[in-house]
C-alpha cells in the first residue's frame, strides 16, 4: 500500500449503509470538510439528524447500479457482503477509490488509525491484515503524545517560515531545523517543549535562534553582546 494524505474539503463522497459503522465514516468525512451522500433504506437516528440539519444528503433506498458515478471516494458499510461486493465492483470498474468496512479484500484503499495533535497527524496501518494491532498501537501513542505537540507543531511551522525567508542554502536550512528539533524534542520520552520565540534579528540575515526551551517561567537567555 502507498500511504497518502487526501484533501477532501468540498469533495463529494458516497457512503452506502446507514448503521453505526457508516456513521463513523460519515463523522470522519465531515470533520475533513467532505460532502457525504448516504444511500441506505434505513439509518440510525444520528444519520437522520445529520440529514435534517443539511450536513449530508440521505437517499433512503437500497443501493443500485450507477450510484458511484460522480463521487471522489466510495465507502460501503452495510451488513450484507453481497451488497458491499457490488458497491466495490462498481466503484473499482469506474476507477473510483473504494473502501469496504472490515473486508480488506474488497478495498482499493485502507483507512489508517490516526493520532492527531493539531496539524500533526500520525497514521498507523497494517494494510488491513491486523487491525487489532493497529488499534492498540494507536491507543499507546494517544497516551504517550500529550497535547503540547499541537502547540509544538505550530511553533515548528512558524520557525520553518522564518528560516525559508532567509533564503539560505539547503544544508544551512537543515542545520537550523536540526537545532530546532534537538532543542525542543525529548526523543526518549516522546515529549515536546515549545521554544521561546526568538528576539527580533533587526533585519539580520542570520537565522533566528531557537532560544531556551521550556514553558512559562523559564529565564531568558542573555543576548550576545
Amino acid at each position: 500500500m502507498y500511504p497518502v494524505m487526501l484533501s477532501l474539503s468540498g469533495r463529494p463522497v458516497l457512503v452506502v449503509g446507514g448503521g453505526e459503522v457508516a456513521l463513523r465514516k460519515i463523522e470522519g468525512l465531515l470533520a475533513e470538510g467532505a460532502r457525504p451522500t448516504v444511500v441506505a433504506p434505513e439509518a440510525v437516528p444520528e444519520i437522520e439528524g445529520l440529514a435534517r440539519r443539511g450536513e449530508i444528503e440521505l437517499r433512503r433506498r437500497p443501493h443500485r447500479g450507477g450510484d458511484a458515478v460522480g463521487f471522489a471516494l466510495v465507502f460501503a458499510a452495510t451488513d450484507d457482503r453481497d451488497v458491499n461486493a457490488r458497491v466495490f465492483a462498481e466503484a473499482r470498474d469506474a476507477g473510483i477509490w473504494v473502501n469496504v468496512a472490515d473486508d480488506p479484500e474488497l478495498c482499493t484503499f485502507h483507512l489508517p488509525a490516526r493520532v492527531q495533535r493539531g496539524a500533526l497527524q500520525l497514521a498507523i496501518s497494517s494494510d488491513g491484515g491486523a487491525p487489532f494491532v493497529v488499534r492498540r498501537l494507536r491507543q499507546m501513542l494517544e497516551r504517550r503524545l500529550g497535547p503540547e505537540w499541537s502547540e509544538w507543531m505550530e511553533a515548528a511551522s512558524r520557525f520553518r517560515q522564518r528560516v525559508r525567508a532567509l533564503e539560505v542554502p539547503g544544508p544551512a536550512r537543515e542545520r537550523r531545523y536540526d537545532a530546532f528539533f534537538a532543542a525542543s524534542v525529548d526523543v526518549d520520552r516522546l515529549r515536546a517543549r515549545v521554544p521561546r520565540p526568538p528576539r527580533s534579528t533587526g533585519g539580520s540575515r542570520r537565522a533566528p535562534a531557537t532560544g531556551r526551551v521550556g514553558r512559562t517561567g523559564a529565564r531568558r537567555a542573555t543576548p550576545p553582546r
